[in-house]
């Protein structure tokens, strides 16, 4: 008898939304991730919830069916994904300054269309702005030149906080989680796969599992999973590198985001509040699948040089905080002139033995794939279940921000620790301070920023933290916004970390130069 209904591979944003699906219709899962959670591309996106401008535009110049639908589904899916995740994501303003007179009327004109596309769905109406009001909102754009300006609205988001709501509310429902975990091959019965093989990436044991059905969400690694199966099968997915990096916040001195229209390879560009500085990004080009990409000297260039052309005040490289590289996995597409052309429709294969993939797609799009790859999952085990995840308040969601800020003000916090905690932790913010106060670990792990040695005990009892960079990167973010500041609290997260796990000398000491290479090298 198979020990789970599903095995999902791949801890991401698919992964973690087709685990919480799956669970909600009542599948007994197991997840299984070869790194941390989110730590591949899910947690290395661009922040966004969003139809897609860009594929507007091409839908509109193509008559391109594919992308207009997907823009429909994307507005659908970003009403759907901050109501879900108020305390991790919010609609933000986007603004598009505009140096030429006929671009004017060319852009307001496709955001009038994406408003009116957005439908009910809407979270602001665009509108025309005149050089003077564009700058009194963001006095960083270039004036020299300025024509004038539109804005927008999409939602902005904490990718890798969303992944660990998403996966502790598949928990909630019995689903099992392992991290840090590789598949090593996959299992057949009577020529069916029905299992896998995985070893421990934390202690190196080996195990077994079985289920009726194994779903392979691997992202960028994708077709490793299927060629586990058949090493003679094309592949499915190509790769592309999306480079981003963290500026201080004298960058972007509004909470309003802006968007650069125009770059020399056709994308656009983000620069985006996050985390209280400035997330600028990204590039497209075509990458080969691995497991820590790193920006190249080229790509963070390529950034500098856009954003100097809109941006009053010039980025240069000393000003870099961090910088970070994510692999994209997109569905392969015939005639594609570039990475930056294909399409983000994501796919669902079922292979002959049984094994199926999702994958391609977008972070707005996770809770559509895992409806779609369930609902086939249903169908190939003759199962009858409706997908419910469009009205289900993730983990963290489930009380509203006023009462919650209510009871970390009685517990002492500050209105700045309030909107800190909240926006990462939303409803479990009370559990972080009684940590601190119980375990006397309410010390900060850097002076420059909030987070605490109580933040890091809650994530390693309760978020599934195993090494050093599971917390610096993608619970509390520090390494994502500042390298150098995560390079000065690693010692601490160490220490820590070895007396909460029960780590002798040795394995300190090796989880210590592990994260300071990466940190070094770029996360």
């Amino acid at each position: 008898m198979p020990e789970y209904d599903l095995i999902i591979i791949g801890g991401g944003a698919t992964g973690s939304g087709i685990a919480l699906d799956a669970a909600l219709r009542g599948f007994s899962v197991l997840l299984v991730e070869q790194n941390d959670f989110g730590e591949g591309t899910s947690s290395r996106s661009t922040k966004l919830v969003h139809g897609g401008v860009r594929y507007l535009e091409a839908a509109v110049k193509h008559l391109d069916k594919e992308q207009w639908d997907l823009v429909r589904e994307g507005l659908r899916e970003r009403k759907i994904f901050l109501h879900n995740a108020p305390h991790l994501a919010h609609p933000v303003e986007l603004i598009t300054p505009l140096y030429r007179w006929r671009e004017i009327p060319y852009v307001y004109a496709g955001l009038l269309l994406y408003d009116l596309l957005s439908g009910r769905a809407s979270l602001g109406r665009s509108r025309l702005l005149g050089p003077q009001r564009a700058r009194r909102i963001n006095p960083d754009i270039d004036p020299d030149g300025l024509k004038g300006a539109v804005s927008y609205y999409d939602g902005a988001f904490n990718d890798s906080r969303m992944v660990i709501a998403l996966l502790q509310s598949a928990q909630e429902l019995g689903a099992r989680l392992l991290n840090h975990t590789e598949v090593s091959a996959l299992i057949r019965q009577e020529g069916r796969i029905r299992g896998v093989r995985t070893r421990s990436r934390i202690d190196g044991k080996e195990a077994e599992y079985t289920a009726c059905m194994v779903l392979n969400a691997a992202g960028p690694f994708a077709d490793r999973i299927r060629r586990m199966e058949d090493p003679d099968l094309e592949p499915l997915i190509e790769c592309s590198s999306g480079v981003h990096i963290i500026l201080p916040a004298r960058f972007l001195p509004s909470p309003d985001g802006v968007l650069i229209p125009r770059t020399r390879d056709g994308r656009v560009l983000f620069a985006l509040p996050f985390e209280g500085h400035c997330l600028a990004g990204t590039t497209d080009r075509p990458a080969e699948a691995k497991e820590h990409p790193v920006p190249t000297r080229e790509e963070i260039d390529y950034l500098i040089e856009h954003l100097n052309a809109y941006f009053d005040m010039k980025v240069r490289c000393d000003d870099i905080l961090s910088s970070f590289s994510g692999l994209r996995p997109l569905v392969r597409e015939a005639g594609a002139g570039s990475t930056a052309e294909v399409v983000r429709e994501f796919v669902t294969e079922l292979s002959p033995g049984g094994l199926l993939t999702v994958t391609g797609g977008k972070w707005t799009a996770y809770r559509a794939m895992a409806e779609r790859a369930v609902d086939q999952l249903c169908d190939a085990l003759g199962y009858q279940a409706s997908c419910t995840t469009s009205d289900y308040p993730v983990v963290g969601s489930r009380l509203p921000r006023r009462e919650i800020a209510a009871r970390l003000k009685k517990l002492g916090a500050s209105r700045e620790r309030i909107d800190y905690l909240y926006r990462h932790y939303g409803d479990r913010s009370p559990k972080i301070l009684e940590t601190e106060g119980r375990d006397q670990a309410s010390a900060r792990l850097h002076s420059d920023h909030p987070a605490t040695e109580g933040e890091l005990l809650y994530t390693l009892r309760h978020e599934y933290v195993r090494k050093p960079l599971d917390f610096l990167v993608r619970r509390c973010n520090l390494a994502m916004i500042d390298r150098s500041a995560a390079l000065a609290a690693l010692p601490r997260v160490v220490e820590i970390m070895g007396r909460e796990l029960g780590w002798d000398a040795d394995t300190a000491a090796k989880r210590s130069a592990e994260a300071r290479e990466r940190l070094e090298e770029g996360i």
